[in-house]
């Protein structure tokens, strides 16, 4: 669908999921572009999130917790461990896993690129009430919660 197409069609006759990849693939050119300087793609900013938000994880569950598999896991944390951004320590506990955690330069990097979202979505927003933002920011955690939990149950089946 062309921009000029979506401009011109009703909403409600959109897909939520359609919307919400029209928005995901915008947001990655954008990071794509943006990111370049630091030497990042967006798949593996979305790999230093999950090492910032539980110290010493291990690659399963950043794959997990990206959604990607374990072989991309691998190839990214390889990657950014070879750009200084984290550093990778056997796991004393269980020796045959790495635990993965952020070098300075990758806490640095993960600042900077937060930075970056934040300016997105300001420009995304621009325009509309913060109020907006925060409801649609709870609407969508409540989907992605749910839409995990359909795919878990489905899982099991």
């Amino acid at each position: 669908m062309s921009f000029d197409e979506l401009k011109k069609t009703d909403a409600s006759s959109l897909p939520i999921g359609k919307l919400i990849s029209i928005i995901a693939k915008s947001q990655t050119i954008f990071l794509n572009h943006n990111l370049k300087d630091f030497g990042i793609s967006p798949t593996q900013l979305h790999v230093l999130f999950e090492i910032y938000n539980q110290a010493d994880i291990n690659q399963e569950k950043i794959a997990n917790g990206c959604n990607i598999n374990k072989g991309a896991v691998a190839r990214n944390i390889k990657k950014l461990e070879d750009g200084g951004f984290v550093k990778r320590e056997i796991d004393e506990n269980n020796r045959r896993q790495n635990k993965v955690s952020l070098t300075s330069k990758g806490s640095e990097t993960l600042n900077k690129s937060i930075s970056i979202l934040y300016q997105w979505e300001d420009e995304v927003f621009s325009g509309n009430e913060m109020k907006q933002k925060e409801q649609l920011q709870i609407a969508l955690k409540d989907l992605a919660i749910k839409s995990i939990q359909l795919n878990q149950r489905g899982e099991k089946q």
